[in-house]
């Protein structure tokens, strides 16, 4: 029974390829009293199996003999030994006839234990002719297996029920992954010799038994077989439950991340390996601290981060990423979008302090995506915006104006304008500052636009269609919008405190300075700079129209009535800008611009206004359209008029005939 023990405590891809039990130094003395006690109990159960019955008497001279039938176990037994060839050179294992062993394979599937030691007798020759057909394929000399081979030899290793760290001892790359209780692993005196006998005499050097026994074939058979055991977990037919699991978790792992080594880098494609390595890592592995350095060693960051996952670590899964975002090396190149994915993830766990923390690294990085982990709605973990606004302040300040820009664009909180607004102000005149070019570039807009004729689009629209890819352009549209009076801004920032801070580059802010003088009610001078500064004549007429406000921004809806100026106010500001079109250089431009506002609002000018205003050398037919429909107004005004007259005559004769017919009917009255 001595013979029958396999034990594996001392032996790994570096130690010397023999499945002899080893001993280690200075090991318990209460191991040896246990095994004693496991000897006497296998004698026993032998003992009381290994009996028999017969009436056959067999004598010579003056012997005589009871005569046993052979038991089945013996007879099989040596009919393997018999497959085996009888022919060996010094170094090698001998070889074997597959294919009768496979034929023997297949005739014991059918076939049912009717005693218990029948039972045994099957489990041990399918262990023993499995092992067998498995250590022939490992043969370094022998010839390629075919697939029936090594079906038979799985179905043979499973059925059976020969414990796979048999099998991992046997291959070298695998042997760490063995995990052995105290009690060491057990297994039939036959098979430990078929083993012992394969290893002695096959492949001696490691490096090459190795490279043998990781070929593509091999690692297939291992991958079927292992993932086969796996699905015995919790089975009570399974002895050492704890041990065995974790080794064919490992190994299966170590098998997997080899065969996927080949694949291409990104995520997988159809049913990949490494669809199975996702799988066998998110369902549960019972090895999951040598999981994590198998994982590690091989550089499989992704991977080891949705072990994590699946045991619910979410700080590791975090910090997993970060790793490879930061540009660690992770061989398989699945996480693709990691900064994204990061997000996401992020707003769906519940741990405040993680959110924190990752949010602040994210916003560091990507600040427009850091701050949306704050921003969004949907988050398991809010923050109050005033908390997020002094985390970023203090930890990613790059980020403060992508999140004040989400609290006033998308959340319209009015009260942090005048901080982004300062934001804002601070790139441009910066940029403006250090840089001659952006002056450039600014005043070659206003030269290119006064250029354009008409019909043109809006200054706004031209810088926005015409954009430059830099943070100080989009900051000064941003400017534009808010200062216009987007987001409900127009009463909330401090005027004299902005014109204070762009009154240094007044040349190159010529919108800016627009509306703000709109809003101190300095209308001729922002209708001066819109018709000669810019050259913006329909953003002037809607100045007018508008008095001044919901300029430079998009307007979408309508406006409030309780905005709008009064019809005399917009007729007065109407007569400000037909001025200041009168005072147009170009005569062409001047005399268009002119009469189109003449034409399209006539009704908010006097005639006896405009025409002293008109140049004589202008031809009637420049203001014809003006004109005639300035007549035309006046007929029909004092045709109204007329009516109006008439009808209040009509109203005036119908009261004094009711008062006549109550009088009368009242009759006299008598004053005494």
């Amino acid at each position: 029974m001595d013979a029958s023990i396999l034990s594996l405590r001392k032996v790994n891809s570096n130690a010397a390829m023999s499945l002899r039990r080893a001993v280690p130094e200075g090991e318990d003395p209460s191991r040896k009293g246990w095994e004693q006690q496991k000897n006497d109990e296998e004698l026993q159960f032998a003992q009381r199996l290994g009996q028999s019955r017969t009436h056959v008497v067999a004598w010579s001279t003056n012997h005589i003999w009871w005569t046993v039938r052979n038991p089945l176990i013996l007879r099989l037994d040596s009919s393997l030994s018999d497959l085996k060839s009888s022919q060996t050179f010094a170094g090698t294992y001998s070889t074997l006839d597959r294919r009768e062993v496979v034929s023997m394979i297949n005739s014991l599937r059918s076939r049912e234990a009717k005693t218990e030691a029948e039972f045994l007798s099957l489990a041990y020759i399918r262990q023993k002719a499995g092992l067998m057909l498995f250590l022939s394929i490992l043969d370094a000399l022998a010839e390629q297996p075919s697939e029936a081979e090594y079906r038979a030899a799985e179905e043979a290793l499973l059925d059976g029920g020969l414990d796979p760290r048999v099998i991992l001892a046997i291959i070298p790359f695998l042997r760490n992954e063995i995990v052995e209780g105290k009690n060491g692993i057990w297994v039939h005196g036959g098979v430990r010799d078929a083993a012992d006998d394969f290893v002695t005499n096959s492949v001696t050097d490691i490096s090459a038994a190795k490279d043998i026994n990781m070929s593509g074939h091999i690692l297939h058979f291992l991958r079927r077989f292992l993932a086969a055991w796996r699905k015995k977990k919790g089975f009570g037919s399974v002895s050492n439950l704890d041990e065995v699991f974790k080794s064919v978790d490992a190994a299966l792992l170590v098998v997997l991340l080899e065969v996927d080594s080949s694949s291409p880098r990104g995520p997988p494609k159809g049913k990949s390996v490494r669809v199975e390595l996702y799988d066998l890592v998110d369902h549960g592995m019972d090895c999951f601290e040598r999981a994590i350095a198998l994982l590690e060693s091989h550089h499989r960051l992704y991977v080891l981060s949705r072990l994590y996952q699946s045991r619910k670590m979410a700080g590791e899964v975090l910090a997993t990423w970060r790793r490879i975002v930061e540009g660690e090396l992770d061989e398989g190149g699945e996480f693709r979008d990691g900064e994204q994915k990061v997000r996401e993830y992020l707003t769906k766990i519940r741990n405040p302090a993680l959110v924190e923390e990752y949010g602040v690294w994210l916003a560091t990085r990507n600040p427009k995506l850091g701050v949306q982990v704050f921003a969004e709605d949907r988050s398991s973990v809010k923050f109050e915006p005033t908390q997020v606004v002094n985390i970023l302040r203090k930890r990613a300040p790059g980020a403060v104006k992508d999140y004040l820009e989400y609290l006033v664009f998308e959340k319209h909180h009015t009260q942090y304008i005048n901080e982004l607004l300062a934001y804002y102000l601070d790139i441009v005149t910066s940029k403006l500052e250090e840089s001659p070019d952006a002056r450039t570039i600014l005043a070659q807009t206003y030269e290119s636009y006064r250029a354009l004729r008409p019909p043109k689009p809006t200054y706004r629209q031209f810088i926005t269609d015409n954009t430059i890819d830099e943070e100080w352009w989009h900051s000064r549209l941003r400017l534009l919008q808010l200062l216009g009076g987007s987001q409900g801004s127009a009463s909330q920032y401090d005027v004299a405190a902005i014109l204070a801070r762009i009154a240094p580059y007044s040349s190159e802010l010529v919108p800016e300075v627009i509306i703000l003088d709109g809003r101190q009610s300095l209308h001729e001078d922002a209708l001066r700079l819109l018709t000669h500064g810019l050259g913006d004549y329909d953003t002037a007429i809607n100045y007018c129209l508008l008095g001044g406000s919901s300029i430079y921004h998009p307007v979408s809806g309508t406006v409030a009535r309780e905005i709008l100026p009064t019809r005399e106010q917009q007729a007065s500001l109407f007569r400000h800008l037909l001025t200041e079109f009168l005072k147009i250089e170009d005569i062409s431009n001047r005399i268009e611009q002119t009469s189109s506002l003449l034409d399209r609002f006539g009704g908010w000018f006097d005639v006896s206004y405009v025409l002293p205003l008109i140049p004589n050398t202008w031809s009637v037919d420049l203001v014809s359209g003006f004109l005639v429909s300035a007549l035309r107004r006046i007929v029909r005004e004092r045709s109204e008029t007329i009516v109006g007259k008439a009808l209040s005559g009509v109203e005036n004769i119908r009261i004094n005939a009711d008062l006549v017919g109550e009088l009368d009917k009242a009759g006299p009255e008598l004053e005494t």
